[in-house]
């Protein structure tokens, strides 16, 4: 609360200011403070996710969840950003995977949302979709699916990343390439994060990806 109060403050008051009549000049500076203390709140939250994953004291739920909420949820998020950028952002969720499921819904969104982010990122031209899967479902007596895997898929038509750079990914404070920080900003925390709340859930996360 130390560190994220204030920088709420800054963010919510500089909103506030951009609301007024400002000159050019002024927008500009306000712009700046807003998007600087949102960059900043996003590194802090990434180091204290990782610390108390790191010690041991990070907890998962188990609640109702549907991937049809989530991905609209997510996209929602995302949805100003690809905007900005011109490129489409989509979501689809196979028929047999829109059923409810026991899950931390709020880590799930954490993940899929550092994955579009992402995708949104490096993606200049094309699109990104978000797409919901059923895999290895097992039916109960009375036919009805019993246990299953849901994949979430990211797939953009971003820069790529090439094969030899892929054991970097999923490393704290690392990135694919030494020039990705200076280029897009970032902390390499993101995927590492992403990667801890998975297999804490249960779960797995992979990549594919050719330059």
């Amino acid at each position: 609360h130390e560190l994220r109060t204030p920088l709420h403050a800054v963010i919510g008051v500089t909103s506030l200011l951009l609301e007024t009549e400002l000159d050019g000049q002024q927008r500009d500076y306000a712009e700046i403070i807003r998007t600087s203390g949102e960059s900043l709140l996003a590194l802090i939250s990434d180091i204290l996710d990782f610390s108390k994953i790191e010690a041991g004291k990070f907890e998962v739920a188990r609640r109702p969840c549907t991937a049809e909420s989530l991905v609209e949820q997510c996209l929602d998020i995302l949805a100003g950003r690809a905007a900005e950028k011109g490129i489409d952002l989509a979501g689809c969720v196979e028929s047999v995977a829109a059923v409810e499921f026991w899950g931390d819904d709020a880590r799930i969104r954490q993940i899929v949302v550092n994955l579009l982010a992402n995708a949104v990122k490096f993606t200049e031209a094309g699109g990104v979709l978000l797409d919901v899967r059923l895999l290895r479902p097992k039916r109960g007596a009375d036919g009805e699916i019993s246990c299953a895997e849901i994949a979430f898929t990211v797939a953009d038509t971003g820069v790529g990343i090439p094969a030899e750079r892929f054991e970097r990914l999923f490393q704290p404070f690392s990135q694919g390439d030494a020039s990705i920080t200076r280029r897009y900003g970032g902390t390499g925390l993101g995927l590492a994060i992403s990667k801890r709340l998975a297999t804490m859930m249960g779960g797995a996360i992979t990549a594919e990806s050719t330059p």
